[in-house]
């Protein structure tokens, strides 16, 4: 007990000095809201990422192995591009709201979109314990690409998750294994500025705002030069007669893109090409649950 109470003797005498000099004084709720009111965190992340097997089981397996992450020059095709192979230049800006809404915005640090690339070596279909067959679906996927948007808000009124992206890919290549059948060279962009957003009955223009609140250049452009998405994730109930309750619902509220594929092959010989121009998905629903 003793050398308790030297310890707390050499403690107060340490820190007196620093009292001295320190005027302390109790925080009013006015302080106080000056605090807890500040901006909130931003976050600066560079990465790469690798997992060498997911596996979601039921009875039996479905794989997804050998999985990379990063910027675009993890794919050949990105490297040759002058891409590095990290998810750089990126700037988290996290945000919680007075009335509860959280919202999570991604940018970037140098004002340019981010590069992504995503390799994948396979995708199985694997038997149970009391099997040994497997099929692999999907093989050799490589694609890269730039991410302009993602914002992800959650609203405590509605307890609604609502992300809201936007992005491209540059090229992309995969061989569906099972069918014998290559897709090379897939690009996905936004559907340009002839297309009708809105659905007011015309085509984008620098001062359609509509449902978007779109305000400025840069907006706009993003809405048309990249692919948009935008949807909402929340537990609700089944769709139309179903009668499940506290299922994963998923309301795609607009999928809006152009998308083409340079060569179609069958057996390794490409038997054509194929383009989609203003491909709209609205009015989607999902609903998710166990059986």
């Amino acid at each position: 007990m003793k050398g308790l109470k030297k310890i707390a003797l050499a403690t107060a005498i340490a820190a007196a000095p620093f009292a001295a000099n320190a005027e302390l004084q109790a925080m009013n709720d006015g302080a106080m809201g000056n605090v807890t009111g500040q901006a909130g965190v931003t976050i600066e992340l560079e990465t790469k990422v690798s997992i060498g097997q997911f596996k979601y089981t039921d009875e039996g397996s479905f794989a997804v192995n050998d999985i990379v992450l990063g910027g675009a020059g993890v794919t050949a095709e990105g490297a040759t591009a002058g891409y590095n192979d990290l998810l750089d230049q990126l700037k988290i800006d996290i945000d919680v709201a007075d009335d509860g809404d959280a919202t999570i915005a991604v940018h970037t640090l140098d004002g340019n979109p981010i590069d992504w690339g995503m390799t994948v070596g396979s995708m199985e279909l694997q038997a149970g314990a009391t099997g040994t067959d497997s099929t692999t679906l999907i093989s050799n996927m490589s694609g890269y690409g730039n991410l302009a948007q993602l914002d992800i808000s959650v609203d405590t009124a509605t307890d609604h998750l609502n992300i809201a992206a936007a992005f491209d890919v540059t090229d992309m290549d995969f061989d569906v294994e099972f069918l014998g059948v290559g897709i090379r060279d897939m690009v996905i962009t936004g559907a340009g500025k002839n297309f009708d957003y809105d659905g007011d009955g015309s085509v984008f223009s620098a001062d359609a705002d509509g449902e978007f609140g779109l305000t400025d250049p840069q907006k706009l452009g993003v809405l048309s030069a990249y692919a948009n998405v935008n949807l909402d994730v929340y537990k609700g109930a089944g769709l139309g007669a179903s009668t499940a309750t506290g299922v994963l619902r998923v309301d795609v509220n607009n999928v809006y893109m152009d998308m083409s594929v340079g060569a179609i092959e069958i057996g390794g010989t490409s038997i054509g090409s194929v383009a989609m121009d203003n491909v709209a998905i609205t009015n989607t629903k999902l609903a998710v649950y166990g059986h």
